[in-house]
């Protein structure tokens, strides 16, 4: 039976994985937790989260929620244990982080061709496909086999997680719950703040100790994620037209905008634990709880976990990847995940499902499969491959990675309902063209890739629809 390697238990990881088992390939999947932690996850499941419970919006009319439309299409696992252990958060999809980290576990565990082997890797094994998920936490050692076989000018870059808060310690009388402009249910508990709370809270921010940053890692931020401080710095306005922004909410006590709002977003099933949006930081832990407990309803707050700055490894991948995300002059290796530059949960499991798939692909020597790029997965991964190598940071899903509409259309919203009927009109076409499994329909993506038969298509039907 035809088998590969995949480093990394993430979502990227675990969907490569999956992907590869159902089609009957063998397995085996190395997760260095928990024998080896890491400074950001506190378990060792399978696709834990650490930086927020929020995979993004899932409305049909944002990118994030195109991208999710793709991957259900295409079978994807992650999205089907999001799905099981979604909680309320408005238009976005949400998890509880446990449960749904305890579902991918569960799945690959109990799939007969998968093997989890908790062992820390060091070295690029050599002689079956690998899929290289290690993600922005990947270790020590490791990284430095990929900085001398892909070239260490590609592996530099850091962000922040948030704070964690326990509900049962807010002050419910200073907080009002709502999303902005009143879309969806009332998924947010919001802080306000007037004008002198802002600028008290703004003047110890900036003022706060930060947690020193090493030698070795320089002053490098993904700007979709900075520490809550680093935007603070760039001026007293610069929050409130970012993560702190009142646009669309109104105080019910006051029938009035607040200067300010620091929102909360339910972190569990239980609505035991919140989320403090936009305020990842590097403050040090006492800092944190003298300068967060200066927001209303916060006084008292309880912090189960505190922000924290960690490493995040990438490479540059308009120099090594395909779009196939193949490692140019070597066939047999593939990244996926946030090592890609793919920045994002659900990013991430996309291209592990096209790296997963692609490996598949190279152990039965047939040709690669690419989403067309008109779908976000095709122009994700063709971005990677063709962006500007000296200007390349790590990119979320957007409209503007895809191709224009053939005729101008002026209408912003009308432009995106557009490219995304294009979309997944495309990918229906590629997908049946191609043989690949879409959720409630008959056929397999085992048909065109892997034609199996005998105890290899029984596994197929067994576990190719989930478990």
């Amino acid at each position: 039976m035809p088998s590969a390697l995949v480093i990394g238990g993430g979502l990227a990881g675990s969907e490569a994985a999956w992907q590869m088992a159902r089609v009957g390939i063998a397995v085996d999947l190395y997760e260095m937790r928990p024998d080896r932690r890491t400074p950001a996850h506190r378990t060792g499941w399978l696709g834990e989260l650490v930086c927020s419970n929020s995979l993004k919006s899932d409305a049909d009319d944002t990118a994030s929620g195109m991208l999710k439309r793709e991957l259900r299409a295409l079978g994807s696992m992650i999205l089907e244990a999001a799905d099981r252990t979604a909680v309320p958060a408005g238009s976005a999809l949400a998890v509880d982080r446990d449960r749904f980290a305890e579902e991918i576990t569960r799945r690959l565990q109990q799939h007969p061709l998968v093997r989890i082997i908790s062992r820390e890797v060091t070295r690029l094994p050599a002689g079956r496909p690998l899929v290289v998920a290690s993600g922005p936490l990947t270790s020590e050692a490791l990284a430095e086999d990929l900085a001398a076989q892909l070239g260490q000018e590609n592996l530099f870059f850091f962000d922040a997680i948030a704070p964690l808060i326990e509900a049962d310690s807010l002050d419910e009388s200073q907080i009002f719950a709502g999303s902005r402009y009143g879309k969806g249910a009332p998924a947010y508990l919001n802080c306000p703040l007037d004008r002198q709370q802002y600028q008290r809270f703004y003047d110890q921010l900036v003022a706060a100790e930060t947690v020193p940053l090493h030698s070795f890692e320089g002053d490098l931020f993904f700007q979709a994620c900075l520490p809550i401080e680093e935007m603070a710095r760039r001026g007293p306005q610069t929050l409130l037209f970012g993560p702190l922004r009142p646009v669309g909410l109104i105080d019910p006590r006051t029938g009035e905008r607040p200067w300010a709002v620091v929102q909360l977003r339910q972190d569990n099933t239980q609505g035991s634990i919140y989320n403090m949006v936009g305020c990842q930081t590097r403050m040090r832990q006492p800092e944190q709880r003298r300068v967060f407990r200066l927001i209303p309803g916060l006084e008292r707050a309880r912090f189960l976990r505190y922000g924290s700055i960690h490493r995040n490894t990438y490479v540059c991948a308009p120099r090594l990847l395909d779009p196939d995300l193949s490692v140019r002059g070597r066939a047999d290796l593939f990244l996926a995940g946030q090592i890609t530059g793919a920045e994002g949960y659900v990013e991430a499991a996309a291209t592990g499902l096209l790296a997963g798939l692609n490996a598949a692909c190279r152990l039965q020597n047939r040709p690669p499969v690419l989403p067309p790029e008109t779908t976000l997965l095709g122009s994700l991964c063709r971005y990677l491959a063709t962006a500007d190598a000296e200007q390349f940071q790590p990119m979320n899903v957007n409209f503007g990675i895809l191709p224009p509409p053939g005729k101008p259309i002026r209408n912003k919203r009308d432009r995106r309902k557009w490219m995304i009927r294009r979309g997944l009109t495309d990918l229906d076409v590629w997908t049946r063209k191609e043989g690949l499994h879409r959720r409630g329909e008959p056929g397999t993506i085992a048909q065109k890739i892997s034609g199996l038969s005998g105890s290899g298509a029984k596994l197929l039907r067994e576990h190719g629809q989930g478990l």
